[in-house]
């Protein structure tokens, strides 16, 4: 083995195991101390892949008082006492819920796990009954109050959300395994809930009204991810490597971890949050790759951004209240909750004085990742038919080849299905949009987000291409709106040819028809 050999914590999310094999790991026991003698109830949602798991397991293994995991890190100086508590730990994420009896035997079984520690009583014969026995006995035989961690709460309802009649009845148990938990206060030493959606969401903790929700707390918004200064000092070996793997500089390295990876703020004063998940696979492949989106993405928020005809240009910057982000989702109306909750979105900006939130794409892989999702359903075809066709495209432009560009956009087009409903001009304004927003993850390709400003800009080392097309108009009535506003003018002083291109897209044939190309 490499003497400088690094293991990272891929697909480990218990920090025994992590400790033990010697797996990377990223100091958060300050913040978690600070979390523990703060208060004792809390609610925590962050998206998938953010190290919830691995919060959750540490706590447990803090309050089982296994000092000797923790050597080395923050909380082996500031923790004295290391009293050992009963721990209760509740793990939704284990299992896959298509119905009632999945639900039922998940907890079950860790209700029956902890009964055997901890005993059951006659007459305990419900979820609610049965965990409020093992709380109230787990103080009484152990002299010391109990710790509670629900991690992925919300499991079971994320993976039912296309079926009303399923989910309420999931609604319902989840309800009743919880409802303990007010009363249970006195017994009680610390309590964590993890999940994606916030709690107020789904109207299952509505009794839990002291339930501390520290997602968008500033103090706290960093206890999941890593941030830039945890990766500039605590992984500055593992940068180190990667630069030397893939032939950089450091700097040059960091700009291209920041670009990839970061970019998610939690709270209003947020630091900049990269994902962990996405950054130990990096380090670990020594390549920049797309790592978290390969992990999945729920179709039911693919199939709301179509079927609610939101427009996907959006996303790249816009606003929300804090009352979005605590829409029901029982009923869902908007995807910005979602999009948000999921990693989708994440905030970018705050305007203290209305408290609006500025939400956009967190960074590349997220932006990539997404639009490589969404074309598919747009133009009906594989999504890596789409994004060959974007290098391909490249390639040509590249090459000087306009012409080529064209006609494979063309054919592009011209392949997708006939569908009555596609029929319209933001249909295909939102195709256009896709593929060249993608183009953009391999050269400087900047889509119209204003007014006053190209459909197309395509920047490569020796040129500039802009483009304005036109719905079933003309070649010179696109090149004459970009002569009218000016939108070359800008690119005219900077040495490299200027290419106006103007474009037909012909709703008969749905596809490009005719166009135009003048160099300035």
């Amino acid at each position: 083995m490499e003497a400088n050999y690094r293991r990272y914590p891929i697909g480990i999310q218990n920090f025994e195991d992590l400790r033990n094999n010697g797996c990377v790991y990223v100091d958060k026991t300050d913040l978690i101390y600070r979390l523990t003698h703060s208060d004792k109830i809390y609610f925590l949602s962050r998206p998938r892949r953010f190290g919830k798991s691995l919060l959750v397991s540490t706590l447990e293994a803090y309050f089982q008082g296994k000092k000797h995991l923790f050597e080395g890190l923050a909380m082996e100086r500031l923790e004295t006492e290391w009293t050992e508590y009963p721990v209760l730990h509740m793990d939704f994420s284990k299992s896959k819920y298509t119905d009632v009896h999945s639900l039922d035997t998940r907890i079950n079984l860790e209700i029956a796990r902890w009964e055997e520690i901890y005993g059951k009583a006659k007459g305990e014969d419900t979820f609610s009954s049965r965990f409020e026995g093992v709380i109230r006995r787990a103080y009484e035989k152990t002299g010391r109050q109990v710790v509670v961690l629900i991690d992925e709460y919300d499991s079971p309802l994320l993976d039912t959300n296309s079926d009303t009649q399923l989910q309420k009845q999931l609604r319902n148990i989840v309800r009743d395994f919880f409802s303990p938990l007010k009363g249970a206060g006195k017994y009680l030493r610390f309590l964590l809930i993890t999940g994606i959606s916030k709690f107020s969401q789904l109207s299952i903790f509505s009794e839990l009204n002291n339930l501390q929700n520290i997602s968008m707390r500033d103090e706290f918004s960093a206890l999941c991810g890593i941030t830039e200064h945890e990766l500039l000092t605590q992984l500055k070996q593992d940068i180190e490597r990667m630069a030397e793997a893939n032939e950089e500089t450091y700097e040059e390295a960091c700009a291209h971890l920041k670009e990839q990876y970061d970019g998610y703020h939690f709270s209003e004063n947020s630091e900049d949050i990269y994902n962990p998940f996405s950054l130990f696979n990096a380090f670990n492949a020594k390549k920049y790759k797309n790592y978290w989106f390969s992990s999945g993405t729920p179709t039911f928020l693919l199939e709301l951004l179509r079927e609610s005809g939101f427009n996907i240009r959006e996303l790249e910057s816009m606003e929300a209240t804090d009352e979005q982000f605590d829409a029901p989702t029982e009923h869902i109306i908007s995807p910005v909750p979602v999009l948000y909750q999921s990693g989708y979105l994440t905030i970018k900006g705050y305007d203290r004085d209305f408290n609006i939130y500025t939400l956009g794409y967190p960074n590349k892989e997220v932006r990539k990742g997404f639009i490589e999702a969404l074309l598919p359903g747009y133009v009906h075809k594989p999504g890596e038919n789409s994004t060959f066709y974007v290098v391909s495209f490249i390639r040509d432009l590249r090459k000087g080849d306009i012409e080529s560009c064209l006609e494979r956009t063309r054919s592009f087009f011209a392949s997708i299905p006939y569908d009555l409903e596609n029929k319209t001009e933001k249909h295909y304004q939102t195709i256009f949009y896709l593929l060249f927003r993608l183009m953009g993850q391999y050269v400087d390709a900047e889509v119209k987000s204003a007014v006053g400003r190209a459909d197309i800009v395509v920047r490569l080392a020796d040129a500039v291409y802009v483009f304005e097309f036109k719905y079933d108009g003309t070649p010179d009535e696109a090149l004459a709106q970009i002569d009218s506003k000016q939108y070359a003018l800008p690119f005219k002083a900077d040495g490299r040819k200027v290419f106006k291109i103007g474009v037909n897209f012909d709703s008969a044939t749905r596809s490009i028809g005719d166009w135009k190309i003048v160099e300035e």
